[in-house]
């Protein structure tokens, strides 16, 4: 590359993407996206994906910009013909931290939200079958929506409590957080044993069964009691 070629390209910042957090004008500034799989025992057996029902959690990630805030419209993806939904609780760190205990994770939690795992289900599956990451999968472009950050301080610790989610009036989604294999306290210790865990880290505590397909023109809204909704609608491919 010529020096006058060099001198004109220039790599901008990344943009900040952020949440709102309820009743306060600040925002909370998103570093990364962690995801839990398999932490509900009904979607384990619905999915027949696990021989031992407690194993340990596992975590893949999806990029932050994948984020889409609440009342966002989301275009059918690309690369996929089963896109899918997942409820889910999400907490938000709000210090960071290494080899955590779980008496010591509840506090390093700012708050909660309500988010949708979006899936291509099909490439999931091919990425399973071949033993790949899932990335192909799950971390795809607007496959994050996730709705304001509740505080702690104002909300709690929620661990009980109704998650559900429903595609155009028609609830598909039931469960209660109290159903969570690992609670939110162990995801976060676990999680910590293998990343330090910084403010703004993300983490999806995966998902009740009752996921399903989508497709354009549907509306979905997610809800946790204590916690608040989320509402999103599929649009065209390419809108």
């Amino acid at each position: 590359m010529s020096e006058i070629a060099q001198a004109a390209f220039v790599v901008p910042a990344p943009e900040v993407v952020s949440l709102p957090v309820a009743g306060r004008a600040t925002r909370f500034p998103v570093r990364r996206i962690y995801c839990v799989g398999r932490n509900y025992l009904a979607h384990i057996r619905e999915m027949k994906e696990a021989e031992d029902e407690r194993d340990p959690p596992f975590f893949f990630q999806k990029p932050r910009d994948s984020i889409v805030p609440d009342g966002a419209t989301v275009p059918y993806p690309a690369d996929t013909t089963d896109f899918q939904y997942e409820i889910e609780l999400v907490a938000a760190i709000g210090k960071g931290g290494v080899n955590l205990s779980v008496a010591e994770a509840r506090d390093h939690i700012f708050g909660y939200a309500v988010g949708i795992d979006l899936t291509r289900r099909d490439r999931q599956r091919d990425c399973r079958d071949k033993r790949l990451p899932w990335e192909a999968g799950k971390a795809f472009d607007l496959s994050a929506p996730c709705g304001e950050v509740h505080p702690a301080s104002v909300i709690g610790h929620p661990d009980r409590g109704a998650i559900t989610l429903a595609v155009n009036g028609t609830l598909t989604q039931k469960g209660d957080l109290g159903e969570m294999i690992w609670n939110v306290p162990e995801i976060v210790a676990n999680l910590s044993r293998s990343y330090r865990l910084e403010p703004g880290d993300l983490i999806m505590t995966g998902t009740p069964a009752g996921v399903g397909p989508v497709e354009p023109g549907d509306v979905i809204v997610g809800q946790i009691e204590g916690v608040g909704a989320l509402t999103l609608t599929i649009a065209e491919a390419g809108a």
